[in-house]
């Protein structure tokens, strides 16, 4: 009897709907056709497989669009985008709809010559970063088949081009003969951050199928699956990566040392689909989620020094009437994608996880993980002793079912002091029906799943959740959200996998694009009518480069990763952070940015970062409302433009 009064009071804990048409009106994105390189078409429409794949073709083809937006050209705008498109499976930097004349190039193609590459292997994400400390622009693509490669810029390159980039290996290898000589990973994240607390861009790589030829046609059958729909552990593996060094010039450098046992083996074997990081504790160190399809997900409490960085698990605690999936750590779910925000507007790292969600189909549920310490501190205490305080709650806030649900980004859309969320879609687009193939193979013993014969047919012209759409959850006050997609004219049915948020006019309205898989990319540029004031912050370390910012694709500093800021105004405290590359396959732009609403008058902003030296610093500036870039050494110091 109690039991059943506790779920009946639970239920009735659910926030009431929202009116998603009255909720909608406060919004406008208008969409706008992304330039492309020129003569460029479509090639393909499935990938191919390893023959122990070719009964799966479709599922395999399922991923590998990809989209980030940067500042490209070194103009202080992020209007800038990396494209991955699996339709002739390219690499495309171009410049966005909304881009000024003076940030409009050519679009292209990365060039990975001379390094190895061949048709068992594809890319399947872009992260922008400085890699190398120079003040410029330069891309880690990853792929399936082969590790990654990140593209430097050249100090002597004055537009974006093919030649003004520099591939180099991630992991050094002797590639002789012209036979590539590496491990084969499979990898569907990179995330970037300053693990050791030095600030330097150190890496994760997520791996998701073990080392196989996936891709090879003429491969032999050394492929799996996941060894468990809720628990799965023969994933490829999750890598820590080291910043070494960096030199900038026409013949730019970066060197990286693996890490190993830098993360518990037991949170480094899963098939993993995103990573998201965040200063939990106010230490400094950025702790990390790490999201895997078909199994928990895993909360990485960062205990790292300099030069040395080694994190720890930590999972949440369960309640008398909390499912075991919604303990954060214990979770059952397909997580896709995880980002990190301030959700509950009071100043605290709060956290959603995209999971399968559709009704009749594999219904879990998306996770909203709400952080219920009381401050840094306790934070720290809580998670020094292995546990995680956060409470899950997507059902209350009108979160918990969104469809085949993949990347997801907060961002404050309205200016209004509240995020908002978006959040990607859809899985295999065809006329057949399969999901009762699929709720079959759900019950199926998982000893056998780890072999490939024994899953269903998934061949082109299957459909699995192919017509769900794109979702907008738009912040509708007092912790309840409303999917406004439809009102806002966003539901193209059309899978969509990453999602990249920026400012990229500079002037406070947010924009968005979207990747879709087997279909177009998409641009939304923010036109709503009711926008409050900003500030939008770009934080700086000085380089190594010594050229002129603004030329030859340099910027005024590289990106100061990890910083961290709270903004103070009359009764409302946020938080944020200069954020490397948290997602599955979209990435956000590098500016911070809040909503101020109506409030005009100067604001407290406490910054927290970490100076070229890895020495910590923190300072209160008070800024007016706009856009400020600030230079971080020993003092936070505006620079202009």
């Amino acid at each position: 009897m109690l039991l059943s009064s506790l779920w009946v009071a639970a239920q009735m804990a659910v926030a009431s709907p929202l009116n998603a048409s009255k909720v909608a009106a406060s919004y406008k994105f208008q969409q706008m056709p992304i330039a492309m390189p020129p003569g460029y078409h479509q090639t393909q429409t499935l990938r191919k497989v390893n023959p122990a794949y070719q009964h799966l073709v479709s599922w395999i083809s399922s991923v590998g669009a990809s989209i980030a937006m940067t500042d490209v050209t070194g103009h202080g705008l992020s209007d800038g985008m990396c494209i991955v498109d699996p339709r002739t499976d390219d690499v495309i930097i171009t410049y966005t709809p909304t881009a000024a004349t003076a940030d409009q190039f050519t679009p292209f193609v990365l060039d990975p010559a001379p390094l190895v590459m061949n048709s068992t292997m594809a890319p399947m994400g872009c992260v922008p970063g400085d890699y190398n400390r120079d003040g410029r622009t330069d891309f880690i693509v990853y792929y399936w088949g082969r590790t990654p490669i990140i593209y430097l810029a050249r100090s002597t390159a004055s537009t974006p081009s093919p030649s003004a980039y520099k591939p180099v290996e991630l992991l050094p290898q002797d590639s002789g003969g012209g036979q590539y000589g590496g491990p084969q990973w499979n990898t569907n994240a990179v995330g970037v951050a300053g693990f050791d607390g030095t600030g330097h861009p150190d890496l994760f790589v997520g791996n998701y199928f073990p080392d196989s030829e996936v891709l090879n046609p003429n491969g032999i059958n050394n492929v799996q699956m996941p060894s468990s729909l809720s628990d799965a552990l023969n994933g490829g593996g999750d890598y820590i990566f080291q910043w070494l060094g960096g030199t900038s010039g026409p013949d730019p450098t970066v060197r990286y040392k693996q890490i190993k046992d830098a993360i518990p083996y037991q949170a480094s074997t899963g098939w993993t689909l995103g990573a998201g990081t965040a200063d939990l504790t106010g230490s400094g160190l950025p702790d990390m989620y790490i999201a895997n399809d078909f199994g928990p997900g895993h909360l990485l409490y960062n205990q790292s020094t300099p030069g040395h960085i080694k994190f720890s698990l930590v999972v949440g605690r369960r309640g008398l009437v909390t499912p075991k999936s919604f303990v954060l750590g214990r979770g059952s779910f397909k997580g896709m994608g995880i980002d990190f925000g301030d959700l509950g507007s009071n100043g605290k790292f709060d956290m959603m996880v995209s999971n399968i969600t559709t009704p009749w189909g594999l219904q879990e549920s998306n996770f909203v993980f709400m952080n219920q310490a009381s401050n840094g501190k306790e934070m720290q205490q809580d998670l020094a002793r292995g546990v995680a305080p956060f409470d899950q709650n997507a059902q209350q806030m009108g979160l918990a079912w969104t469809g085949w649900a993949w990347d997801v980004k907060f961002g404050d859309f309205l200016n209004n002091g509240n995020d908002d969320i978006v959040q990607t879609d859809g899985f295999i687009k065809g006329k057949i029906d399969r999901w009762n193939w699929l709720q079959e193979m759900a019950m199926t013993n998982d000893d056998l799943l780890s072999n490939p014969a024994n899953w269903p047919l998934v061949e082109q012209g299957d459909d699995i959740a192919g017509y769900q759409c794109l979702a907008f959850y738009a912040n509708g006050g007092g912790g309840n959200f409303v999917n406004v997609s439809k009102q806002l004219g966003l539901c193209d049915p059309t899978p969509t996998r990453g999602v990249a948020t920026a400012d990229t006019r500079g002037d406070g309205h947010l924009d968005f694009a979207v990747a879709r898989q087997w279909g177009p990319p998409a641009f939304y540029a923010n036109q709503s009518p009711d926008m409050g004031n900003y500030l939008g912050l770009n934080f700086y370390r000085p380089t190594t480069g010594g050229g002129s910012p603004g030329q030859n694709l340099e910027n005024l500093g590289a990106p100061a990763y990890g910083t961290t800021v709270q903004v103070y105004t009359p009764g409302h405290t946020q938080v944020s952070q200069l954020d490397g590359g948290s997602g599955s396959a979209g990435k956000r732009s590098f500016e911070v940015s809040f909503g101020l609403g109506t409030y005009h008058g100067p604001v407290k902003a406490s910054l927290q970062w970490v100076d070229s030296t890895g020495l910590q610093h923190q300072q209160t500036i008070t800024l007016n409302p706009g856009t400020h870039n600030i230079m971080l050494t020993s003092t936070a110091t505006e620079v202009a433009s």
